[in-house]
C-alpha cells in the first residue's frame, strides 16, 4: 500500500456530511464520540502504512570508530579461557584467504550479549563441557567481500564448503548481504569435551564442520547420526537457557536475544 491515499485505503471516496454522509441521521453528541473513534483509527492506519513503507529500508551502519564507541567488548575480558578459533583472521576458511576486516583473531559482541555468552560458558564448565568460537561480531566490510567472492570464478574450497551446492546457488541461501553477526550479537561456536580436570578438551562431533554450506548443517537434519543429533540438541538447550536462539539452517549459529534487538550495522574493524 506504499502511497496509496487515505480514501484508497479505506474504500470508497469519503462523501460530504450533507450528501449522504455515514453519520447522517446520528444525534450530534453520538458524532463527537464516533470522530474521535475514526480519528484514533485513522492515526493508526496511517502509522501501520508508514511503518510498512519503510519496513524494507536499508540498516544503517553505525559511525563509531572503535570497539567502545560501538559498545562492544572482548569475551576474553569475562572469561579468560575461553576458546577461540576466528577463522576467517587467516585462510581456513570458505574464501581460502584472510577476510577484510580481520585484523586480528579476536572476538568482539556488545556487552549483554558477551555477558551472556560467559555465562554459557561457565555453566558448561560446571558440567566438563566447553564453548569454543569460531566467529561473532562481523564487520560489514567483511560481508561485502563475501558477496565479492560469491562472483568470482574461485572455486577452490567447494570440496570442503559447498560440495554439493553451486557456488551461484550460495548467495541468498547460505551467504547473507546483510548479516546478524555485522549487529553485534550473533556468535558461531561448537561445544567441547573436557576432562575431570577441565582441560584436554576436545570438539563433540556435530556431523559437519563450521561453514558447511549444505543441508546436513541444519540443527535437525534428518542426515546426521542419533549421536551427533544429540551433540547439537546440547548445544542448542545450552545456548537457549542464556538467551540465545539457533539460526536452524546453521547447527553453529546462535543470537542473543536483546530487548530491543539490535538493528544497527558496525564496521569497526577486528583488532
Amino acid at each position: 500500500m506504499d502511497g496509496a491515499s487515505s480514501s484508497s485505503v479505506f474504500g470508497a471516496k469519503a462523501k460530504a456530511p450533507d450528501s449522504g454522509s455515514p453519520l447522517r441521521g446520528v444525534r450530534n453528541d453520538e458524532k463527537g464520540v464516533i470522530g474521535k473513534y475514526m480519528a484514533v483509527f485513522l492515526a493508526c492506519a496511517l502509522t501501520l502504512i508508514a511503518k510498512n513503507a519503510f519496513a524494507d529500508a536499508p540498516p544503517q551502519i553505525s559511525p563509531a570508530k572503535t570497539m567502545a564507541q560501538a559498545g562492544m567488548i572482548d569475551i576474553r575480558s569475562l572469561a579468560p579461557d575461553i576458546a577461540e578459533n576466528i577463522h576467517y583472521a587467516g585462510s581456513d576458511n570458505f574464501t581460502g584467504a584472510p577476510v577484510p576486516g580481520y585484523r586480528a583473531a579476536k572476538c568482539f559482541l556488545l556487552k549483554p550479549a558477551a555477558e551472556a555468552l560467559a555465562r554459557v560458558d561457565e555453566a558448561l564448565r560446571a558440567q566438563h563441557l566447553a564453548l569454543k568460537i569460531w566467529d561473532c561480531y562481523r564487520p560489514a566490510r567483511a560481508v561485502a567481500a563475501f558477496v565479492r567472492w560469491t562472483h568470482n570464478d574461485d572455486t577452490r574450497t567447494k570440496p570442503e564448503h559447498y560440495p554439493n551446492v553451486d557456488k551461484s546457488k550460495l548467495l541468498g541461501e547460505y551467504i547473507a548481504p546483510v548479516s546478524g553477526h555485522s549487529h553485534g550479537a550473533t556468535v558461531d561456536l561448537t561445544m567441547m569435551q573436557c576432562d575431570a580436570h577441565g582441560r584436554h578438551c576436545k570438539p563433540l562431533d556435530m556431523g559437519t564442520h563450521f561453514d558447511m554450506f549444505d543441508p546436513r548443517a541444519h540443527t535437525d537434519s534428518p542426515d546426521v547420526t542419533a549421536a551427533q543429533r544429540a551433540n547439537r540438541q546440547r548445544l542448542l538447550h545450552a545456548m537457549a537457557a542464556q538467551g540465545f536462539g539457533n539460526y536452524p539452517a546453521e547447527w553453529w549459529h546462535y543470537t542473543f536475544t536483546m530487548h530491543p534487538q539490535p538493528a544497527t550495522l558496525y564496521d569497526v574493524p577486528v583488532q
